[in-house]
């Protein structure tokens, strides 16, 4: 078939082969086989998505479709996970029935593959339900039945005034997960009391408390911080608190700090809100397959199940720090940044751009996604974008292993997924494969691997941001990772629109890809140039509306783009999701 041939030749070139192009593709083949994949999905709910596959002629032509035919199953599962996904054909058709059983057969056997299983194993067994499945069924040429209609209630921008206005009195703390690392706000009867950033590399703890940890401490450190606003602003206790804010502070100063800082009745939140990068459900952290955990489930003296359990339990610990009654509200940070969007533009009255629902994306260190509907609601699904297959080719680059920055291949999964495809990993592969020098005094080989360096000194911030400042004075190669970047992120954003139909027409993009305009203008640019009907918004000081994003926005230390999420976490946590 010489469509497919096509395909294995682009890929032997390095070029990518965009599933999107090969969906369509397939969809418009005369004489495709009919295939349908049917998932039930964690509420329940059906939803069956058409995937006609070709005929093949030799190994080299089915091995493509397979491939092909594994993706689209790891990224329905990726987005919803679920109870069941049932691969539909007709069970007559030999040939098709012993590749859609070699489909499943790769999903038991390869790691990558199995990561989908594990997260979906675990969801199940937290919501009670059956274990998952997976199998094959008789193709039925029938639709999934419309999803029920939910009752209405208030509108979704008198929720989120509703959740402003509440952060006014009180004392609230917000809190914003990275993969490099962690933002903080805290806010005292509306009024922005402090921010703090802190480096860390998560992957390197061996257990779940080297992940628990951290967090907790900064926690009690704005706890204490909280306790010193009361004091004049040259005593020692002031002072002392004052270092262990800034960024560079160690732990042991963090420590001395909230030691010397407190009270027999220290102060309590009225609320905790925390973005936390992995799949969060019904306020639990359960997902367990990111990089953040690689250490603790490389580690062989322990049962990672038992061990990443514990990480679930993080929002009691943070609850310790709450009134009575006070609310700790956990999130993915997609969804946060979809929630921080909406806040901004529904205390500004954008009533039509809310109503609609807003999709947003956190760029940075990984790719983070949300959604929240027009009705309110933040879908319980896991939404795990940054691991999707979006790319069946390019072949020369899948040859490098996964910790290799040359690589197309996900660390987390060894496929490969976008993370290879937008935030900085994919600016450093970019760089590389267009101007080596880019990277120059960034980089170490060790063991055969390309990497960026992480010692003495971590280098992925300092590398990422020196790319941007190319890219802003004029440099092609570097202006070219960041428009690539937004083509990406449109692939992206099809697969995405194909697999949930958001509706909307309109992205709204934080974090550190934002913070140098010039660099969003070429995202922006190479996004419009496959999707030009949709809008790219950056999260920046433009949307800086509510009142503690004004203030954050009036700050000269920090940027709007770094602490949005953290100043956000806070109205989250007085956010009614019901």
């Amino acid at each position: 078939m010489q469509l497919v041939d096509k395909y294995v030749s682009l890929s032997r070139q390095g070029e990518a082969v965009w599933i999107d192009d090969v969906r369509e593709a397939f969809a418009a083949q005369a004489g495709a086989r009919p295939v349908r994949l049917r998932l039930c999905c964690l509420d329940g709910q059906e939803r069956i998505y058409a995937c006609p596959v070709p005929a093949w002629d030799g190994k080299e032509q089915r091995s493509f479709i397979l491939e092909y035919l594994k993706a689209r199953v790891f990224n329905i599962l990726s987005c919803y996970s679920g109870r069941a996904l049932h691969i539909c054909l007709d069970m007559g058709d030999g040939a098709l029935k012993e590749l859609a059983e070699d489909c499943l057969v790769s999903f038991r056997e390869e790691p990558g593959l199995k990561k989908v299983l594990n997260i979906a194993g675990r969801l199940c067994r937290s919501l009670g339900l059956p274990d998952f499945e997976m199998g094959l069924d008789s193709f039925e040429d029938r639709e999934a039945g419309p999803a029920p209609e939910s009752e209405p209630g208030e509108s979704l921008g008198t929720k989120l005034r509703r959740a402003v206005e509440s952060c006014g009195s009180g004392a609230y703390c917000g809190i914003d997960v990275g993969g490099t690392d962690i933002k903080l706000a805290l806010a005292k009867e509306g009024r922005l009391l402090a921010v703090k950033e802190y480096d860390w590399n998560p992957a390197e703890s061996s257990r779940a408390e080297g992940l628990i940890q951290p967090i907790l401490l900064l926690a009690r450190l704005m706890q204490a911080r909280l306790w010193a606003e009361g004091l004049p602003e040259d005593s020692r206790e002031r002072r002392l608190m004052e270092r262990a804010l800034e960024k560079e502070a160690s732990c042991e100063q963090m420590e001395a700090a909230v030691k010397t800082c407190s009270a027999d009745e220290p102060p309590l939140f009225s609320g905790i809100g925390l973005s936390f990068p992995d799949v969060v459900i019904h306020n639990r952290i359960l997902g367990g397959e990111t990089p953040k955990t690689k250490g603790m489930r490389e580690n062989r003296g322990l049962d990672y199940e038992t061990e990443f359990l514990k990480l679930s339990g993080l929002g009691s610990e943070l609850e310790k720090l709450c009134l009575p009654g006070g609310r700790v509200e956990i999130v993915n940070d997609g969804p946060m940044a979809a929630f921080s969007a909406a806040a901004e533009l529904a205390w500004d009255r954008e009533t039509e751009a809310v109503q609609e629902g807003i999709v947003a994306h956190s760029l940075g260190t990984d790719l983070g996604s949300g959604w929240i509907k027009g009705s309110g609601e933040i879908p319980d699904i896991p939404l795990e974008l940054y691991d999707l297959l979006v790319d069946l080719g390019s072949e020369k680059w899948r040859a490098y292993p996964a910790e290799d920055l040359r690589s197309v291949k996900n660390e987390n999964s060894g496929l490969p997924g976008l993370r290879r495809y937008l935030g900085q990993a994919a600016a450093y592969r970019m760089a590389w494969q267009l101007k080596p020098e880019l990277l120059e005094g960034f980089t170490q080989e060790k063991e055969g691997l390309l990497e960026i360096s992480m010692s003495p000194r971590d280098l992925r911030k300092p590398c990422l941001e020196q790319l941007m400042r190319s890219a802003a004075k004029g440099d092609e190669a570097a202006r070219e990772i960041f428009r690539r970047i937004g083509g990406n992120l449109a692939r992206m954003t099809r697969e995405m629109e194909y697999l949930l139909d958001t509706g909307s027409k309109s992205r709204y993009i934080f974090g550190r890809f934002v913070k140098e305009p010039a660099c969003f203008e070429l995202i922006r640019e190479g996004f419009k140039e496959l999707l030009p009907d949709m809008e790219l918004h950056a999260a920046d000081d433009s949307l800086a509306l509510t009142p503690l994003m004004v203030q954050l926005a009036g700050r000269e230390d920090v940027t709007v783009a770094q602490f949005a999420q953290a100043v956000s976490a806070i109205y989250f946590s007085a956010f009614d999701r019901g």
